[in-house]
């Protein structure tokens, strides 16, 4: 069962795609995910839809609220997308962020103790954000660019374990930069997975995508479910 909620952030309204599990009999846990640059579209849709199937309620806010409503782009043409991804401000992420966990808070079908986080591309830098400001119970990230190295100060703040994906072929996340990550991670001695796929690219788990690796993203899926599982998400 999906829909949408809107919440208002910043005056603006906020779309939410929600994907709920089906049958439950208990509050569900949460899963939050962050979209990649073209928006709350099919593949970001399916993700949500996949963590519902596990019994997740999980909840896809659109980030580009600001600038439009619904937003949705090729996955061939970036350019078109620069203006609402130029226009997003870590201030607005935050703010983003604390909406869709003031909201959950609020659905009597959710178990707001149980809320973890998955986000692709800039929503996995989203995701490692979120871990720094909720009280998660789990987080993964996958590519998440800017991590390295405006978010590193927040490595220490980061709440629950995290699992963060890279690709050993991506020209937009150097080694040196999620090497970066991990060493920060460490260095804070928080619980933290690191996986690099060497031959995958960047955005390699999307299958609508020229970029999918049919090797890399079954592998990633399993391990996102075991480490969900191992932390207790679900």
């Amino acid at each position: 069962m999906n829909h949408i909620v809107t919440v208002t952030v910043d005056n603006s309204p906020m779309d939410m795609y929600v994907a709920r599990p089906e049958n439950a009999t208990a509050p569900a846990p949460a899963m939050l995910v962050f979209q990649e640059a073209f928006g709350v579209n099919a593949h970001i849709r399916d993700v949500a839809d996949r963590f519902a199937k596990l019994g997740f309620t999980a909840i896809a806010p659109e980030l580009f609220h600001r600038t439009g409503r619904g937003v949705e782009g090729s996955y061939t043409d970036f350019a078109a997308l620069a203006p609402h991804f130029g226009a997003l401000t870590r201030e607005g992420l935050e703010a983003d962020v604390d909406a869709t966990h003031a909201w959950l808070k609020s659905d009597a079908a959710i178990d707001a103790a149980r809320v973890s986080a998955i986000g692709f591309c800039m929503g996995g830098r989203v995701a490692y954000l979120a871990n720094a400001r909720l009280p998660l119970t789990a987080a993964v990230s996958f590519y998440g660019g800017g991590i390295a190295p405006d978010l590193l100060p927040l490595a220490a703040k980061q709440h629950a374990p995290i699992l963060m994906f890279w690709g050993g072929r991506d020209a937009h996340i150097l080694p040196e930069q999620y090497r970066a990550v991990a060493d920060a991670l460490a260095k804070a001695e928080k619980v933290h997975e690191q996986v690099v796929f060497g031959q995958a690219d960047h955005g390699f788990f999307c299958d609508a995508r020229a970029s999918y690796n049919g090797q890399a993203a079954p592998q990633a899926w399993a391990l996102t479910q075991a480490f969900l599982q191992a932390y207790g998400a679900y």
